[in-house]
């Protein structure tokens, strides 16, 4: 290793906005279960299924309809 690194000519990250960031969730077993089975199906890991599932929620701009008992 270098003793010093010049980064007067670095620039950033083009991809940064398109990282991921880790959080914890809790999801209830059978909807883990539903992933997991899509998973075998398709080969797609369970996360990356989950991820693009919220991803088309938000891109679609879908709204969940929720009707509370009185």
């Amino acid at each position: 290793m270098r003793k010093s690194y010049d980064f007067s000519r670095a620039r950033k990250n083009p991809y940064a906005k398109r990282l991921k960031k880790a959080v914890t969730i809790r999801l209830q077993s059978d909807i883990i279960d539903y992933f997991k089975a899509m998973s075998l199906e398709t080969g797609i890991p369970y996360q990356n299924l989950i991820n693009l599932y919220l991803l088309d929620c938000a891109s679609e701009g879908r709204k969940l309809a929720l009707a509370w008992r009185k």
